[in-house]
């Protein structure tokens, strides 16, 4: 059956994962798209039912190889009684380990039936000028490659044919890493203009007279670092700041996206 009805669902604080659905979908060519961005805490819906799409598509980035748990939360809000779907990780050109098999079986168990799967490079959240780490990626070739993907996805799927595939991963996945109670900081250099607070996924940070981060909150997402003009927002946790130039050190060669299918 062609798609008709196309939804994508995806937590993307840096726009990378985001991005690369939105390639997906225009591969697909769906007749209406529905777009439901649960990367915002006030945006996500009590409960989203998915039973009158013919496919959904749904990302999320990878951190340290797991699917971040706020995504997870967020997910938990998707019902769906067999609708197929595409389990899409982006991960930052080190690896993405268990987290696609865990999409993958986040998506099952919410009701819904997985016949494909990628797994596509955006640039790293820690990446800098110091430390580059798949910078500017998804580029020109990943979205092409993304595009391509959703023909074969809507060839399939026109097909009839939603049988499932062979997704790389191990249960149990691997350990979380602990989270330290530290966040990025703003410098001097800050114009209190608001849109660290805009962009944060779990509601961090305020902006008044000066910038508040809660680090029991902070997920590292350096989307608030990114989305800074002014170059006014840090991470300079000493740790992570080994973690970064580990990465940049050892994973500068280019990693090409994974599709199964």
């Amino acid at each position: 059956m062609p798609c008709k009805n196309l939804k994508i669902v995806c937590f993307s604080p840096t726009r990378t994962t985001r991005r690369i659905l939105d390639a997906i979908a225009e591969g697909i060519g769906a007749e209406q798209l529905e777009v439901i961005d649960v990367t915002r805490s006030d945006r996500v819906p009590e409960s989203c039912e998915c039973a009158g799409d013919d496919l959904v598509i749904i990302g999320a980035p990878v951190y340290s190889g797991r699917i971040p748990l706020t995504a997870v939360e967020r997910f938990k809000a998707l019902k769906s009684c067999g609708t197929p779907v595409v389990p899409v990780v982006v991960y930052g050109n080190r690896a993405y380990e268990d987290a696609l098999m865990e999409l993958t079986d986040l998506a099952s168990e919410a009701g819904f039936k997985p016949f494909g799967g990628a797994a596509f490079i955006g640039e790293h959240s820690f990446s800098t000028e110091k430390t580059p780490i798949a910078v500017s990626r998804p580029d020109k070739d990943d979205l092409g490659k993304a595009r391509e993907f959703g023909r074969f996805i809507a060839a399939k799927l026109a097909a009839g044919d939603i049988s499932g595939v062979d997704i790389p991963g191990d249960r149990p996945y691997k350990e979380r890493s602990p989270k330290a109670s530290a966040s990025p900081i703003s410098n001097d250099d800050c114009q209190l203009c608001g849109a660290c607070e805009r962009v944060c996924p779990t509601a961090a940070i305020a902006v008044g007279s000066l910038v508040e981060t809660d680090p029991d909150k902070c997920i590292f997402c350096c989307a608030c670092v990114k989305v800074c003009a002014f170059d006014a927002r840090k991470l300079e946790v000493p740790r992570l700041l080994e973690v970064s130039q580990w990465l940049a050190d050892n994973f500068s060669e280019c990693r090409e996206p994974e599709t199964f299918i």
